[in-house]
């Protein structure tokens, strides 16, 4: 993998990576903010904002937008996490230049017309009660915020429904301006490009864009806590984080190794014990997932409420277990199942193009595919068991439980488990 940056005067970045058996492309604009960004009274304007993307321009209707990159054959899409907000495209070789100048126009020119507006915040309304009633969906959002309680890491990435009943286009601008400055914005292609053609469309697009001073992120804090709900519903779910690395740490891939195993595949430990072996549940699940400077390693399941406190606490005893005793075959097939799944994402444009833009925002550069299998490999059992006992005797954690959950044991007792 070879790729090649540039940066512009002003700050903004191009990344690209040629394919030279493609004949297609995929190319985004990657914005640094995201959830995280956002002040309480603004929590849900990036994820408005990213509904807004398509909605018309200065010189485009929402129309002529779907009908120029559908009239060659291409895709046009956007998202929001809690760092980042993308937009992005994919299109056949000549029509990359059509793509780039529609992303362009739809980040410096929206037109934040009213009617769109309220059109889009009744989508938005119905977005939040989707998920509101889906307790899978739900559940990671009352974790999230338990484990990082009163800070814009640990808000719903959708917002509040009060805060997006009255966003209006004065605030979609204002985050805009604040936060859409060329040194935050990254713009990653891959396929069947040309890094010099873009970087000279880049600059004709971006190079004008001033600098500006955006305000950052706090530093995240993991709290931890509980949070329940008894509803009268089919399953109980229950959901566990644990305080980990991010991105940065040089444990995290060790945290990634460990969750694998733990509860990656239908080989790892809580699989087997207990959906196999005791048929305590039908799903579960563990993995770790990285901010840049935090990280949490998650349990879910979904259960009887007859099982739950059952197997709650055989979750505790199998994170004990794993400390003392993983054996050396299950981190060598938790290696292989990153290291496959890393080399088997990138066999398309569109994810090489999206883990371009995350290198860059990480590390301002982006490591070789080897560099990565490498630091896979450098990890040992010792460093596995290491991270395993800290997270199951010492590291800060938040549960959440949703249904029928009233024989569910608290934090406190599964706490007291812990350091037994």
């Amino acid at each position: 993998m070879t790729c090649q940056i540039t940066t512009l005067p002003n700050g903004f970045r191009i990344v690209t990576e040629h394919m030279p058996h493609l004949k297609s492309a995929a190319l985004g604009v990657w914005v640094g903010a995201g959830g995280r960004h956002e002040r309480e009274a603004e929590n849900g304007i990036a994820h408005f904002l990213e509904h807004m993307a398509f909605k018309g321009t200065a010189s485009r209707s929402a129309l002529k937008i779907a009908e120029e990159i559908e009239d060659v054959g291409g895709y046009i899409n956007a998202y929001t996490s809690r760092e980042t907000t993308a937009f992005f495209a994919g299109v056949l070789e000549p029509d990359v230049p059509l793509a780039l100048d529609l992303i362009a126009d739809i980040l410096r020119a929206p037109a934040f017309e009213q009617r769109e507006i309220e059109t889009e915040r009744g989508v938005i309304l119905q977005e939040i009660g989707q998920v509101r009633d889906t307790p899978d969906d739900i559940i990671f959002d009352w974790l999230q915020e338990t484990a990082y309680p009163g800070q814009a890491i640990g808000r719903s990435i959708l917002g509040p429904s009060a805060n997006v009943s009255r966003f209006g286009k004065e605030d979609l601008a204002r985050f805009v301006s604040e936060h859409y400055g060329p040194d935050r914005l990254i713009l990653s292609a891959a396929g069947a490009v040309d890094h010099d053609a873009l970087v000279r469309q880049a600059e004709k697009l971006f190079g004008d864009l001033a600098p500006r001073d955006a305000r950052d992120a706090d530093p995240a804090r993991f709290g931890g806590g509980e949070i329940r709900e008894s509803r009268q519903l089919e399953q109980a779910h229950f959901a566990l984080a644990f305080e980990s690395p991010g991105y940065r740490d040089p444990a995290f891939y060790a945290a990634q190794i460990y969750s694998t195993a733990l509860g990656g595949g239908m080989s790892s430990r809580l699989f087997q014990e207990a959906r196999e072996r005791r048929g305590l549940c039908y799903t579960i699940f563990a993995n770790s997932g990285a901010y840049a400077d935090t990280g949490t390693t998650t349990i879910y399941a979904g259960t009887s409420g007859e099982e739950l406190d059952g197997l709650a606490r055989l979750t505790i005893d199998e994170m004990k277990r794993a400390a003392s005793d993983l054996r050396p075959e299950e981190i060598d097939r938790a290696r292989a199942q990153l290291k496959a799944g890393l080399l088997m994402g990138l066999e398309s444009a569109s994810a090489r193009a999206e883990r371009h833009a995350r290198m860059i925002q990480i590390w301002g550069r982006v490591p070789e595919i080897e560099s990565t299998i490498a630091r896979i490999d450098a990890v040992t059992l010792e460093d596995v068991r290491t991270f395993a006992e800290d997270l199951a005797t010492k590291a800060p954690a938040a549960m959440a439980l949703y249904g029928p959950v009233d024989s569910a044991p608290t934090l406190e007792a599964l706490n007291e488990a812990r350091a037994a």
